[in-house]
């Protein structure tokens, strides 16, 4: 399909030119004190010196806001010289800056002018001060009143021949009363299309957990980490996506744990910690985090688990005391099917299969043979493939074998990205649907929620697409750049007759608009909300407050829960049955709401002022009678299968150092080694000869499925330490090579970790 707004000239992608890269080793440890200094120079360059102690004083303080970047939990005891990590401040210094986006800023700058610009220069632009609108046929926003927008949202929403052509994105960055709100009122409105950023990233944990554990969350706590015996830590990078990991980490090692690491690239954070709050990590050499690193090929993980399983096997037949059987007997199913399955497998297949040498892995296997204290920890580097579900079942598996779940130092931990995208899916936020739910919110707000399935990322993209769905509305989050397929998903919005995005500052997404475009401006967590607070979820399940401190950067911004009622106000009208104006207003309302529709929220406002909470969790107390059949699942998992051909790599896109989902903080990646530059590609040193590529290379990465051909233009070849046949790139650069139709089973996470590639010159 065609749109009018292509006369725009617009870029989906940007410029495609490089910017001056300088090269350095590697490093072999994180934070310490240049990272320190680093934060400090990012907070100080925002926001200037007062400003920044002012509001690094409160950040993930009792009584303070919570970081808006990463959902990693608070300690019960927070430290005096500062509850934050560098990534955390350069997340706060982007939120708290003193650059403006005002009207005088959309005077001067066309939409087709902003588009040809990098993610980095857009997100440098400042905070958005007004509420905008790009009108159909227009060139640039202009400024519109608050009461104006919400009538054109509602106008356009009674306009849909039915509400399923309505789409409805929250991004992790909402509180548990704005994600409520909304979804209130979508459902309200007759749609479940609520389609969140988990369907992008942790949709397979949640799919895997529950067909397991019956709970789609992971089932430790902080404290666990100290008295775990292993940390295994897979397919996830914490120096740079949730740094304060880094001290769980270090205090397993203080306690004598160990830390397996798996990943394909071998990241400085899980070498060495140099923690900057402790002696040794200023004047000495910091703490060694990892014990055993297997440095898997890309995607190999079910191979590589497997023949670890295997191996326990054999030791558990020959000597015994491997596995816990009474754990297995009591408490699981499908143990018997699972071990003849296994059995099924060759070691040398496996082995082949993974590109580790098999000394490493048996030092693996007989450290966990040993031990029974087991946190297994995974992030996208298994959720985002075809088997994403498969890869984390298989974690489960092995804990389960080893009665490793609902104990002290044991179990489960999916590492969320987005500061509450846990709390949003625990609110309501979900385009599946469940009849308990459904009955809640009827039973609080005396209406029928919908009873069809809802459109989730994937499927939400291609109605935009093919016409099927006209209005888009997104609380937060910048949906072009984080999602696969960047033309097909900037075409799929360009199709519609009206986009909408609650934000605070400016992103892509903006600037490939719909017919017409509205930008409504939103408080962000470090700014005072008329003396209210809201609530979050952190990683491991505990919710708690957070009350912004700081002056508004604007005197015309709305909180996200006013925004959300205002918008269902002027749908329903003033004298609709549910109280929008109210809800919006009065938190405490919201927050009744919330513990009338759900388990666990009980006197939610006076616990939230406190400690906070931990909601219901059976995992975590291993008692899974309610589950069918009243145990835990074994699974059964094929291997992973991408039938390579000879010119083709396995990619798989990645964050820079400088980077928070889609928020670009700069162009360094400190720890690799590579600065002032994004468009690169890593490769193995060995293959890079072997093909003739030299450093710096320029080659254009090609994807090629269903004989849908896509291109990244203009990557330098980085020779790197990756396994043979893989490449990394950073995204969103590289997004434009994930194909829209190839998603993980079940989940339907794109499949941004394994994507089949060419590299030409």
């Amino acid at each position: 399909m065609k749109s009018t707004t292509e006369k725009r000239h617009i870029s989906a992608v940007g410029p495609v030119e490089f910017t001056d890269i300088r090269l350095k080793a590697p490093q072999d440890y994180a934070a310490g004190l240049p990272a320190v200094k680093i934060a400090l120079g990012h907070a100080m360059k925002e926001m200037g010196l007062a400003k920044s102690i002012a509001t690094l004083a409160k950040m993930n303080q009792k009584g303070g806001f919570d970081c808006p970047g990463c959902a990693w939990p608070d300690p019960d005891h927070r430290s005096n010289l500062g509850e934050f990590c560098e990534n955390g401040v350069k997340a706060i210094a982007e939120e708290a800056t003193n650059k403006r986006v005002n009207i005088d800023f959309f005077k001067k700058y066309s939409v087709e002018e902003m588009s040809h610009w990098t993610d980095f220069e857009i997100g440098k632009s400042g905070r958005i001060t007004d509420p905008m609108i790009l009108r159909e046929g227009s060139t640039h926003y202009e400024p519109i009143s608050w009461e104006e927008s919400f009538k054109i949202i509602a106008q356009e929403l009674k306009l849909l021949d039915h509400p399923d052509q309505g789409i409805f994105y929250t991004s992790g960055r909402s509180s548990n009363e704005a994600a409520f709100l909304y979804g209130l009122f979508i459902r309200a409105f007759g749609t479940n299309n609520m389609p969140d950023c988990s369907n992008m990233c942790h949709e397979s944990s949640g799919a895997a957990l529950f067909q397991t554990l019956g709970i789609g969350k992971g089932s430790v706590t902080l404290d666990d980490f100290g008295d775990a015996d292993v940390v295994m830590v897979i397919g996830q990078n914490p120096g740079t996506n949730h740094p304060r990991m880094l001290s769980a980490l270090e205090k397993c090692k203080d306690n004598g744990g160990k830390v397996v690491t798996i990943n394909p690239l071998r990241e400085a954070a899980l070498v060495r910690f140099k923690n900057p709050q402790e002696p040794k990590g200023i004047i000495g050499g910091g703490t060694a985090i990892t014990d055993h690193y297997l440095q898997v090929r890309i995607n190999q993980d079910v191979p590589l688990l497997k023949l670890i399983i295997k191996k326990l096997a054999k030791i558990e037949e020959a000597k015994g005391g491997v596995f816990d059987h009474d754990f297995i007997n009591t408490h699981t199913s499908g143990y018997d099917d699972f071990i003849k399955d296994i059995h099924q497998y060759k070691e040398e297949e496996l082995l082949a299969m993974t590109g580790i040498d098999e000394h490493q892995i048996d030092e693996v296997v007989q450290l966990l043979a040993e031990k029974k204290r087991i946190i297994i920890c995974w992030a996208m580097g298994l959720t985002q493939h075809k088997n994403g579900v498969d890869n984390i079942r298989e974690c489960v598996n092995l804990l389960l074998l080893k009665g490793s779940i609902g104990i002290k130092g044991g179990g489960t931990c999916p590492v969320r990205g987005h500061s509450n995208v846990q709390g949003d899916r625990t609110v309501g936020i979900t385009h599946h649907v469940s009849k308990r739910l459904n009955d809640g919110f009827k039973k609080a707000f005396n209406f029928d929620p919908p009873t069809k399935e809802g459109l989730d990322v994937v499927k939400c993209i291609k109605a935009m697409y093919e016409g099927d769905a006209k209005v888009f509305i997104a609380l937060g989050g910048n949906f072009l750049s984080a999602a696969s397929d960047t033309n097909y998903t900037a075409q799929a919005l360009m199709n519609c007759n009206l986009t909408v995005s609650i934000s605070t500052k400016l992103n892509r997404t903006h600037l490939i608009p719909g017919k017409t475009s509205l930008i409504l401006p939103t408080l962000g967590r470090s700014e005072a909300d008329k003396n209210r607070f809201v609530t979050v979820e952190n990683s491991m399940g505990r919710v708690h407050q957070s009350q912004g401190r700081l002056q508004p950067s604007s005197n015309n911004l709305m909180s996200e829960p006013e925004i959300v009622a205002n918008i269902g106000k002027a749908y329903f009208g003033e004298d609709h049955h549910i109280p929008w104006q109210q809800l919006g207003e009065d938190y405490d309302l919201t927050r009744q709401k919330i513990s009338e529709v759900f388990t666990g929220f009980d006197n939610y406002t006076e616990r939230a002022k406190k400690a906070g909470f931990d909601l219901p969790n059976h995992a975590r107390k291993g008692d899974f009678s309610k589950l069918p059949g009243g145990t835990a699942k074994f699974s059964i998992n094929a291997l992973p299968s991408h039938d390579l051909k000879e010119d083709e790599y396995l990619l798989m896109t990645i964050r820079s150092h400088d980077q928070y989902n889609t928020t670009i903080y700069g162009l360094d990646d400190r720890y690799r080694g590579i600065y002032n530059e994004r468009r690169i590609v890593m490769m193995n040193y060995e293959e890079a000869i072997e093909k003739g590529f030299k450093t710096y290379d320029v080659v254009n990465l090609i994807s090629n499925y269903n004989g849908v051909e896509r291109k990244a233009e203009n990557f330098m070849i980085i020779p790197y330490d990756i396994p043979r046949g893989n490449l990394a790139a950073y995204f969103p650069e590289a997004n434009v090579l994930i194909p829209n139709d190839q998603y993980a089973d079940v989940s339907f996470t794109p499949i941004s970790k394994s994507v089949k590639v060419e590299v030409r010159r």
